[in-house]
């Protein structure tokens, strides 16, 4: 992780992007928002003052625009699901999907998060960028007829795939997965993201070697289950193999990282709410 130039606590990716693809992941940092919300929080739905919000967004819109003149976030309504957007210049804001995906230069995907995983995607011809929330549910998915689960990272991996294929800049899919490359934000790490049962189930259902990511936590009938680990299985059972980011590491944790980072499950208890934070990921104009 480094610093962005607009923040010096925003992070930006630490990966072989070509340099037509930018990114960036936002941190609690930079902006105007009070306790408990403080101080970029992007999230306008969780009770912070729409002024607030507003001038927050506003703050990242520069810092795009910084990086790339007319380059503009397109947030999304999050829903904890697996459908996938399309986006374009003309795509609006806050419809609802968990995933978006485009070949259009200076439109950013954008992902906010308070403990689910951001995850970016380009290729190594910075044809294409997409941008996918990663909760456990969105991640799980459903399980096809005489398949495994499909998730979020499926849905948006086919759309990305199919949209290099229709720009040329591979054959296939499994062509496609091999000129992906994979960013994985922070996110509640494995010390902290204690679930049930029936959590650890919908996650090993149809991918049974995802088991080696949970443990046994203090609680009867409760794990703790490592996130970042259980989005790059899903990756590499897709053929994927760059993946960089998030690896587990302390660092990397929503939840002790306070000073970093938004958490949900640590502050909305406690305080009443939690702020979100954004990862965004465009094509540079003309590139």
């Amino acid at each position: 992780m480094s610093a962005a130039a607009s923040s010096a606590d925003w992070l930006l990716p630490d990966w072989p992007a070509p340099a037509g693809v930018h990114a960036l992941c936002t941190t609690r940092a930079g902006g105007v928002s009070a306790a408990p919300w403080d101080s970029l929080n992007l999230g306008d739905h969780v009770g912070d003052s729409a002024h607030a919000v507003f001038e927050n967004r506003a703050r990242l819109q520069a810092a795009l625009r910084e990086r790339t003149p007319g380059a503009h976030a397109v947030f999304l309504r999050q829903v904890h699901g697996s459908d996938v957007l399309a986006l374009d210049a003309a795509t609006p804001q806050n419809l609802a999907a968990d995933a978006c995906v485009t070949a259009a230069p200076g439109v950013a995907c954008t992902i906010m998060v308070a403990d689910c995983l951001p995850l970016l995607f380009t290729d190594r011809s910075g044809s294409v960028v997409a941008a996918a929330h990663a909760g456990w549910r969105g991640l799980a998915g459903t399980v096809r007829a005489g398949g495994p689960a499909e998730g979020v990272l499926e849905s948006v991996f086919a759309q990305f795939a199919q949209q290099l294929v229709n720009a040329g800049a591979c054959g296939t899919r499994a062509e496609a997965a091999g000129q992906t490359l994979a960013w994985l934000g922070p996110c509640i790490g494995p010390t902290a993201f204690e679930v049930g049962e029936e959590v650890r189930t919908a996650l090993c259902q149809g991918h049974p070697e995802a088991g080696r990511h949970f443990r046994p936590a203090q609680a009867p009938g409760k794990y703790l289950a490592d996130l970042a680990a259980l989005a790059r299985q899903r990756l590499q059972a897709m053929g994927i193999e760059a993946i960089h980011g998030n690896d587990g590491s302390a660092r990397w944790c929503t939840v002790n990282n306070p000073s970093a980072f938004f958490s949900h499950r640590r502050d909305a208890a406690r305080l009443g709410s939690s702020g979100r934070f954004a990862a965004c990921i465009w094509r540079g104009a003309g590139d």
